[in-house]
């Protein structure tokens, strides 16, 4: 079972939204977070970025993020966090190994993901321990 926090997730906020949004999005039955509240944050979040309603087709209920800037993410972290508390939800939960990805980066997100290396490069060799883990906390 994963899990986060959603007041202390412990990760780059960008990643947080992104993370929220795609469970949100998802279909996953084990996600803690009642279908109804699901919709609600996503059309919260589609407001913030958007001037026209949200869209009703599940297909297209995907938000992009490349035109915010870090007010905007602010703000989306600010009404993810405050959604989750006053439906009394301060963790997240859900049961899905990690997948491969299913399609190949599409030219349009190179921009974003060589944005992302930059702020969250690789760590050098020397960080990174024999079993292939990047926390120089860990054990092995």
């Amino acid at each position: 079972m994963q899990s986060l926090d959603v007041n202390n997730p412990d990760i780059p906020d960008l990643q947080f939204v992104l993370l929220v949004l795609a469970l949100c999005t998802s279909d996953m039955p084990t996600f803690n977070v009642p279908e109804e509240l699901r919709h609600t944050l996503f059309d919260r979040c589609w407001a913030l970025l958007h001037d026209s309603p949200p869209p009703a087709e599940k297909e297209k209920r995907v938000l992009d993020l490349r035109q915010g800037d870090e007010v905007t993410l602010e703000a989306l972290v600010e009404v993810i966090q405050r959604t989750f508390n006053d439906s009394g939800i301060t963790r997240l939960t859900w049961d899905h190994t990690p997948s491969e990805p299913t399609r190949a980066t599409t030219p349009e997100a190179m921009p974003l993901i060589e944005r992302l290396q930059q702020f969250y490069p690789e760590p050098p060799e020397s960080l990174k321990d024999p079993s292939g883990s990047t926390d120089p906390t860990s054990n092995p």
